[in-house]
């Protein structure tokens, strides 16, 4: 069984759209394409056919792409149930625990609100691969638009359990920013100067710092650190609950 070829697609001002091969059935899919010139043209220079697109989430750089690309490839168009009303184009919806089959690759599907109402996320267990849109970032998390901090916890709560080789594939290229502001709420976290020390490398020579790991964001972002009584402690919140210490430290993060 092939394990997912996955190619980064940069697009608009910071965003990442990814093009997923599986090469035993040749089905092919793009995660939320903001636009779909770019991905035409990645596709007919690997010589690959659209099948399918996987969205998140319905903002427009994250669908921008989608009628256009059906139109082109005749495409099935995946997306969340509880926003299949703001999805162009949509064939598809699905919602938590549900599975989308990419060749003999399946994605178990997380509902994750709070960045939007009805956000959406796709894991790929057998390829280590977590399409998480812009619920999870690099170091970050996505800002509360339609949901609630306890909603956005939970579903970051959601990720927090997979296995520390999941990559994840976030649609955004915010690491730098966000490392900065995590270390004004997690100073003595060693590990996340390390990695923050590393990300200045990376941007300062252009090279992307996405996909990262579970693994690194359980250790380094601290939204996934509400309920570590030493982040609680290093925002003035100690015994709090981690619902409490997430709203603190996203309230921060968006004054910052």
């Amino acid at each position: 069984m092939a394990k997912l070829e996955i190619q980064r697609i940069p697009a608009r001002r910071d965003n990442y759209l990814w093009l997923v091969r599986e090469a035993d059935t040749d089905t092919v899919a793009v995660v939320d394409p903001a636009d779909a010139e770019p991905v035409a043209a990645r596709c007919a220079e690997l010589g690959w056919h659209l099948t399918h697109i996987l969205n998140t989430h319905h903002h427009g750089d994250h669908t921008g792409g989608n009628l256009a690309l059906k139109e082109a490839f005749d495409c099935v168009i995946i997306g969340p149930e509880a926003d299949r009303d703001r999805i162009p184009g949509i064939d598809i919806a699905v919602g938590e625990d549900d599975t989308v089959a990419l060749g003999t690759q399946t994605a178990r599907v997380f509902d994750v609100p709070g960045h939007t109402r009805g956000h959406i996320a796709y894991w790929f267990a057998d390829s280590d691969a977590l399409f998480c849109g812009d619920t999870l970032f690099a170091m970050g998390c996505g800002r509360l638009f339609e949901g609630t901090p306890a909603q956005m916890w939970a579903s970051l709560s959601k990720f927090a359990v997979l296995p520390d080789a999941t990559r994840v594939y976030c649609a955004h290229e915010y690491t730098q920013a966000n490392a900065r502001f995590a270390l004004t709420v997690d100073p003595d976290n060693a590990a996340l100067r390390r990695r923050a020390r590393e990300v200045d490398r990376l941007r300062a020579n252009d090279t992307p710092t996405v996909p990262s790991t579970m693994g690194a964001e359980r250790a380094t972002n601290p939204f996934l650190r509400a309920a570590d009584p030493a982040l609680a402690a290093a925002i003035g919140l100690k015994g709090a609950d981690p619902v409490a210490v997430f709203a603190e430290t996203r309230a921060r993060k968006d004054r910052f």
